[in-house]
């Protein structure tokens, strides 16, 4: 069973505000309508998260802005996320602009370009925008997501700066050894979306229903674990009451070699997601 313990944190470095941490559990509120915000995210807040993942396209900006501007926990003890879409490449400050306007809120915590999009060859422009945000203390940190490990030699080739996080998709059944490798070299967070890979069937694979029952956790608790004893955040999303209150109460156990070794070998490559080469 799980003891209720606070969120741990990772540090962030690169282009990041001086010792900023994320908490390693956050909120995602991906395909959650704009309406339904109000009562997932404040359920969030109130069973320990603080840290809030949202984006442009997602089109619930308000929904966040709402629950962060009535709560009572302290905007400064939340860590708030957003994107910039695939058509703002060039045009990131009027975007950042737009989010901020609907988060209601005056800095951001971290900033990120949500797909490389590679053929429309603009996110080297983006990534020189994001940066500028960040010298200019709207954002505290910068980082992208779906980036492979070329996107990101690119980035350091032509800016010199590689980003804070890169958010993949990532779970147990697609683990990115080569580009969580990469991450590791260069001091990148990796950050996984659909951790739980759901839409594949993860959390009744046999091995990850029989580990949940040797430690007393629910399937999708055990697989959070993984990623965090991999050295992830790891971005959790339900609506359900009490799946939101579980899925953040995984500090109170750990994996053993074994479990962990076991976990490895279930990777398959299976995305449930576009492909980054060839999305956008």
């Amino acid at each position: 069973m799980t003891t209720h313990e606070p969120v741990h944190t990772l540090g962030l470095g690169h282009a990041s505000t001086p010792g900023l941490a994320v908490p390693q559990v956050g909120f995602g509120v991906w395909e959650v309508p704009d309406a339904a915000v109000d009562a997932a995210f404040g359920r969030a807040l109130d069973a320990g998260y603080r840290h809030i993942d949202t984006a442009r396209i997602y089109g619930n900006e308000e929904g966040v802005g709402r629950v962060l501007g009535r709560s009572d926990v302290d905007r400064d003890d939340v860590f708030v996320t957003t994107k910039v879409w695939n058509d703002d490449h060039r045009s990131v400050p009027a975007a950042f602009d737009a989010s901020m306007q609907r988060l209601g809120i005056e800095v951001l915590d971290l900033y990120l370009i949500h797909w490389p999009a590679p053929q429309q060859d603009a996110y080297v422009d983006a990534w020189r925008a994001m940066l500028d945000l960040q010298r200019e203390g709207r954002v505290r940190s910068v980082g992208v997501c779906n980036f492979q490990v070329p996107h990101l030699e690119r980035l350091l080739e032509e800016t010199g700066v590689l980003p804070s996080v890169n958010q993949i998709e990532l779970s147990p059944y697609l683990q990115q050894r080569e580009l969580r490798a990469f991450h590791a070299e260069h001091g990148i967070v990796t950050e996984a979306w659909s951790p739980l890979a759901v839409r594949a069937g993860l959390l009744d694979d046999p091995v990850v229903v029989a580990l949940a029952a040797t430690h007393a956790v629910t399937p999708a608790q055990l697989v959070l674990r993984w990623h965090v004893e991999l050295g992830n955040v790891v971005l959790a999303r339900s609506v359900t009451p009490a799946r939101i209150a579980e899925n953040v109460e995984i500090f109170g156990f750990s994996l053993g070699e074994d479990d962990l070794e076991a976990l490895a070998g279930l990777d398959r490559g299976t995305r449930t997601g576009p492909d980054p080469d060839a999305f956008g």
